[in-house]
């Protein structure tokens, strides 16, 4: 077969690579649809929505946000990771998704190969509040009212494996009391009941819980994380409060089916990321308790894979499951 002259192969590519990239510069072309793996109401749900219609107003669509709540989020992951993978559809995941469910329990789905990470949001500490109902001002008083009074304490989580869910398990453990899970179908019904003093403990995300501890509705006892948070400076770490091992802090991310095009990727990066610069988007997410982070997605990537291996090794060694 005789070859194409070497101009004409050149100017072929030439059309074909600007075509692609008209293409790209297209993006998005209609709607994008953002799905939560929470109930409405909560701090992921909110999380999304501040975000969500920055991003949107940048790239010039609506960024829809559906909630999908179910399964410790594994519904809704199981199906953002099962559509195109073309840029319409996004997934706000958060510790639970991507890091302890996938350690806990089998999934139909694997965190790190059928998603591709588009950058980091925000994270949270989680912060273990009380009911304002029960006796109780600091961690020393909660431990001893437990001991007192074993039948008497439950803790509301956002369902089993959930962030707050291991955390209340890892103070059971590393204190003997004997609270009880309560479980509920995500943060936002759990904190309500909590609130009321239908359960005395919770350990949620500051970003969920940060408006009730301003009015004075529930009563904050301690971080449980590595270091305090500037949002509370007053308040202890855990381990500070004489209780270490409960390290549990919440992050949140936005992913696209797995194998979704660089061009692509790379628009919603950049996008995401001047959402989380601008002043407004920033003040929101700090009003309620979170500090925005920003990453390129390979450094999100990164951060995926190694939270994979942290929660499985703490999973093997303090004997966790989802139940």
């Amino acid at each position: 077969m005789k070859p194409y002259p070497i101009k004409t192969v050149c100017a072929a590519a030439l059309l074909l690579a600007l075509g692609a990239g008209a293409a790209h510069a297209a993006y998005p072309e209609r709607a994008i649809t953002l799905i939560v793996p929470t109930a409405a109401g909560g701090g992921n749900d909110v999380l999304a929505r501040v975000v969500g219609q920055k991003v949107g107003e940048l790239l010039g669509q609506t960024v829809i946000v559906v909630n999908k709540p179910g399964a410790q989020g594994a519904i809704a992951s199981d199906y953002v990771a099962r559509q195109p993978a073309d840029g319409y559809t996004l997934m706000l995941g958060y510790i639970g998704t991507h890091g302890i469910n996938p350690a806990m329990q089998k999934l139909n789905y694997d965190p790190v190969k059928d998603f591709t990470p588009i950058g980091m949001v925000a994270d949270s500490p989680t912060i273990m509040v009380v009911s304002t109902r029960i006796p109780v001002h600091d961690v020393a008083g909660l431990v001893k009212y437990g001991h007192d009074n074993p039948d008497a304490l439950s803790f509301a989580s956002a369902g089993p494996g959930t962030a707050p869910a291991i955390a209340g398990e890892l103070f059971n453990q590393a204190t003997g009391t004997q609270m009880l899970d309560v479980p509920y179908k995500g943060s936002a019904p759990a904190l309500t009941d909590t609130l009321s003093g239908i359960t005395q403990v919770m350990f949620p995300s500051l970003f969920s819980v940060y408006p009730h501890l301003k009015s004075g509705m529930i009563q904050a006892l301690a971080v449980a994380g590595p270091s305090r948070t500037a949002a509370l400076p007053d308040l202890p770490t855990l381990a500070e409060a004489g209780v270490p091992g409960v390290d549990v802090p919440q992050w949140y991310a936005i992913f696209a089916p797995a194998k979704a095009d660089p061009a692509v990727v790379a628009r919603l990066n950049t996008a995401l990321n001047q959402a989380l610069a601008d002043p407004a988007v920033v003040k929101k997410i700090g009003e309620q308790g979170a500090e925005v982070r920003r990453s390129t997605p390979a450094e999100l990537g990164a951060f995926v894979q190694s939270e994979a291996v942290r929660w499985k090794q703490l999973a093997a060694k303090r004997q966790l499951a989802a139940r």
